[in-house]
């Protein structure tokens, strides 16, 4: 893609070090220095507020000023529980001499990519561009105009030195040929945003669908579940989609997988056993080892997960882990007025999982006669040792034996190492309250409800969507981020995504107009400013000074916000009979079909939607005095290929008209506007599904 005469650029960029973000505690007792940054509120962007360097907060004007000045712009992009980005302050950035060369020489940015993801999205793709592993911190040296010179990871700081001068010398010595690589740079980041509309509806067939699922199948580790590979991370959006695709095609084969993954994911490390939530990822192969950060959207989308799978399942270690976890978020990540803060770090002391880790001696004493007991369930033992003398407790061998200890025995363990873990010291907690992820956990604790029928759940859900509306949107318009004092304005594609479908979960259970209205103002608001309709999908920002659109369509930790826009427009266009929002949801699937076919396991939320197009899909209405009743009832089953909505009063609306009758309630199973005969009952109905 570029020239070789710029080989002495990508030699430098050969100096990047990639490695995996954990935590350091850099907290300071007194300031020598203090910067712009003290001005913010991100948490991030305030542990670098008295560095030495004269950080400036991400603001598009900077590029005018450096453009005036021909000065070169220095953006440094992390986040508040990333260890090597703090490793890298503390080693580099609090260093007075490297912060004389990068004031002199640069405007220097950070950048919190918690709260400017739009930002991130650009740079990361630029890194990837040219052959890196992305990762943070990411540290760009761009041109006046934001291009990107040169991208890397973690640097120690002889490295760090030797880069800024490096670079700085050749943007003088030559600026046309720094500009040219730069450019190429950045026409290939605009080149990976460019999508080509397609409508050939007959190619989303099962088949297809089926084949990919085949292909997936060669990376599933049989043991341990999950994909093969020396790490292991949950991908909630991956794996609920192999449960609807084994449920609906009956494909044993998958649904084993799907359970042998949820179970050794809730057995093993990854699991806090004590607390409760889940950790963001295992370092090991065997869900044994976790890296201890806590994500505020890994345990909102282990809720609807877990939630779904107990439908399916049964498992009561499922049900478990859904008020486990939710009771660690409402315990440590909810704010007084009822927003969710967005992650908990993974160290404390400076020192990684120090918080969650025991040492055998201690846990005799705590434990005491019962410790032999207690070691046995909770694998203390030689072979579950860690970093020579820690335990991390796991459940992975215990399932056998859990109905021969008796549960308020397990309790009273609990109880006695919460207490214990309790005097230590806590991780910090980054306190911005995300629209996206809250929304995820709205979708949670509606799922949950689905599940259990705990009308609790539901109340959370609703108080979680209530702080959003009150906090977080403003004029007709969604923040990403809340926090008091924020300067914060922007608002991305995945919070209105996220929080439609939200919306319409809430709608769907509770049967109130408000939340469809709600959802169906928001879409409107999506298609007004984030269309793009070159490609037909939608933009991640409506940002207008970065050098790159960004088109976002993979799925990973959190689902892509295009692949939930088109699931949302799909069940608006069955709520509303609207042709037009299923045939955009169908073209935005098609658009992307050959990666979905290909690479399904990273684009798991569009197969989802692949699923509902290629198989039947049904519209259960539900509507009458007891409408509410027989919705939970029917939603309580888990079906996935079906949109179920209802009323107890008579309604004009499209799927309701003329179908109200005083003091009866009727159930209508419907496929594309076609119904069957009106029946009273959730088991008529289920056998008009089978029949269709």
């Amino acid at each position: 893609m570029f020239s070789r005469r710029f080989n002495f650029l990508i030699a430098l960029l050969l100096l990047c070090i990639s490695i995996s973000c954990k935590e350091e505690d850099t907290s300071k007792t007194a300031h020598t220095f203090t910067n712009e940054l003290a001005q913010e509120t991100s948490p991030y962007l305030l542990q670098h507020s008295h560095n030495p360097v004269n950080w400036r907060a991400w603001n598009s004007n900077i590029f005018e000023e450096a453009q005036r000045d021909n000065k070169l712009v220095l953006i440094s992009i992390g986040y508040s529980s990333c260890h090597w980005c703090h490793v890298m302050e503390r080693e580099t950035f609090e260093d007075v001499e490297v912060a004389k060369l990068m004031n002199e020489k640069f405007i220097n940015i950070k950048v919190d990519r918690e709260e400017r993801p739009d930002v991130d999205q650009v740079y990361q793709t630029a890194i990837q561009l040219i052959g890196q592993g992305g990762g943070w911190p990411l540290n760009v040296i761009a041109l006046p105009n934001g291009k990107p010179l040169y991208l890397g990871t973690y640097l120690p700081k002889k490295q760090w030195n030797e880069v800024l001068t490096k670079v700085n010398q050749l943007y003088a010595d030559d600026p046309a040929q720094a500009n040219e690589y730069a450019n190429q740079l950045a026409a290939g980041i605009q080149e990976t945003n460019v999508l080509q509309p397609s409508s050939d509806f007959e190619k989303l067939t099962v088949e297809a669908l089926s084949a990919g699922v085949d292909n997936w199948k060669t990376q599933w580790d049989p043991v341990s579940g999950g994909n093969k590979g020396r790490e292991k991370f949950m991908i909630p959006s991956g794996l609920s989609f192999l449960l609807d695709f084994g449920v609906i095609l009956e494909d044993e084969e998958t649904l084993n997988h799907v359970q042998n993954t949820l179970n050794r994911m809730a057995e093993g490390g990854l699991f806090d056993h004590l607390g409760g939530g889940f950790y963001r990822y295992s370092t090991d192969s065997e869900w044994k080892v976790p890296h201890f950060e806590k994500m505020l959207y890994d345990n909102a989308q282990a809720v609807s997960l877990y939630a779904k799978a107990y439908k399916v399942f049964k498992n009561p270690l499922y049900k478990n882990v859904v008020y486990q976890s939710l009771a660690f978020l409402e315990g440590e990540m909810k704010n007084d007025a009822g927003g969710f803060y967005a992650t908990l770090d993974a160290d404390s002391e400076g020192e990684e999982g120090k918080f969650y880790i025991w040492k055998k001696e201690a846990l005799e004493k705590i434990i005491g006669d019962d410790f032999a007991l207690f070691a046995e369930y909770y694998n203390i033992n030689e072979t579950s040792v860690w970093e020579g003398d820690k335990y991390i407790l796991n459940t992975s061998k215990a399932t056998s034996q859990s109905n021969t200890i008796d549960a308020a025995l397990i309790q009273v363990w609990k109880e006695k190492l919460l207490e214990e873990r309790s005097k230590r010291v806590h991780p910090t907690k980054d306190d911005k309250i995300i629209t996206s992820w809250n929304a995820l956990l709205i979708s949670g604790y509606v799922d949950a409800y689905k599940a259990f029928g705990d009308k609790a759940l539901l109340d959370s859900a609703k108080s979680v969507y209530d702080f959003i509306k009150l906090n977080s949107y403003k004029e007709n318009h969604l923040l990403h981020s809340f926090k008091k004092d924020s300067k914060r304005k922007e608002g991305f594609l995945e919070d209105y995504s996220f929080l439609i479908e939200a919306s319409l979960k809430l709608y769907e259970v509770t049967l109130q107009k408000e939340y469809l209205d709600f959802a169906q103002k928001l879409n409107a608001t999506v298609i007004e400013q984030f269309s793009d309709k070159s490609s037909g999908m939608f933009a991640f920002s409506n940002e207008q000074n970065l050098i790159s659109k960004i088109i976002k369509t993979n799925d990973g930790d959190l689902p892509s916000p295009n692949s939930v826009m088109a699931q949302n427009l799909f069940y608006l266009g069955h709520i509303d009979y609207n042709a037009e929002h299923i045939n955009n949801a169908k073209t935005m699937l098609t658009t992307v079909l050959p990666y979905v076919t290909d690479y399904t396991d990273g684009y798991a939320k569009w197969a989802h939607l692949f699923l509902n197009t290629s198989q039947p899909f049904f519209e259960i209405v539900v509507v009458g005095k007891d409408a509410k009743e027989i919705v939970q009832k029917l939603q309580s089953k888990h079906l996935p290929n079906a949109l179920i909505v209802g009323s107890t009063t008579n309604s004009n609306e499209p799927l309701f008209k003329d179908r109200y009758v005083e003091n009866e309630t009727f159930i209508y199973v419907c496929q594309n506007s076609t119904c069957k005969l009106p029946v009273k009952s959730v088991d008529e109905a289920l056998k008009q599904m089978m029949n269709f």
